[in-house]
């Protein structure tokens, strides 16, 4: 599926991308030949990742980074084009989310996830974007989302805000900057065996994963590398003519809920 090299002279930022999903994602982009700068707000985070990745021979720089911040994000781009001379792919991953009834949710725990998953990924585009218009070399924007953003889902009424709130930035920038050569896609992943951290945030003992499970019409939990092939593919240059999309990767967990699901 992908070629030796498929990213050679590429750079991709990669934001959250210190652990879990955003670290199966720069490494799978650089062993496939990207140079990576991994952006997070946690700096222990991204100094072990970016460790990891140079260890394994990929090109690899840390940026603290908080996404909510529209300074620091033009310092990010500012910062990887000054240390590699080129930004070529984006993958918005920076996220926030716990499991809360909308009743019981206060404003600055709806106002902290707004501020990640939406402004974020709208910051992050935005410099990037501008970035590749004035070079008039088009680039990628893969934005992670979730496979609820279609449908919602109880306890995470500002996740699924949120996300469905970048699915349609997704679209729309995806029209806006066609011309440009901008290509903006988007993965919404289910159930993944991502970090303990995020686990613990969501689904923190075993009835729980094994309720979860049974939704899962291929039977497991994916992996931070499944969503990380995704984001590969829609990066691909192979993928060219493909912009505005979302490719769910959830083993049919989303699909499983109609009258007649208990049958799968």
């Amino acid at each position: 599926m992908f070629e030796a090299n498929l990213f050679k002279d590429t750079v991709a930022v990669i934001t959250g991308g210190g652990t879990g999903i955003g670290l199966a994602i720069a490494r799978r982009l650089g062993t496939l030949g990207a140079r990576i700068a991994i952006a997070s707000r946690n700096a222990e985070h991204i100094e072990r990742g970016c460790e990891a990745l140079n260890e394994s021979g990929i090109d690899a720089l840390a940026i603290q980074l908080d996404v909510r911040n529209p300074e620091q994000v033009d310092e990010m781009v500012e910062r990887t084009v000054k240390h590699f001379g080129s930004l070529d792919i984006l993958v918005n991953n920076a996220a926030g989310n716990f499991i809360c009834r909308a009743e019981d949710l206060s404003p600055n725990g709806w106002n902290a996830v707004i501020g990640i998953v939406l402004n974020g990924t709208f910051y992050c585009s935005r410099a990037v974007g501008q970035y590749m218009i004035a070079r008039r070399r088009g680039g990628s924007i893969v934005n992670i989302l979730a496979n609820y953003v279609w449908t919602g889902s109880p306890g995470t009424i500002h996740s699924a805000a949120a996300k469905a709130g970048v699915m349609s930035m997704t679209q729309t920038l995806a029209v806006e900057w066609a011309g440009h050569g901008i290509r903006v896609n988007a993965v919404a992943p289910g159930p993944i065996e991502a970090s303990a951290g995020a686990a613990k945030q969501l689904w923190n003992d075993q009835p729980a994963v094994e309720r979860i499970t049974a939704m899962i019409p291929s039977g497991r939990w994916g992996k931070p590398q499944d969503v990380a092939d995704a984001v590969a593919f829609l990066a691909a240059p192979g993928s060219g003519f493909i912009t505005g999309e979302i490719l769910t990767v959830d083993g049919g967990s989303w699909m499983n809920r109609g009258t007649f699901g208990f049958l799968s």
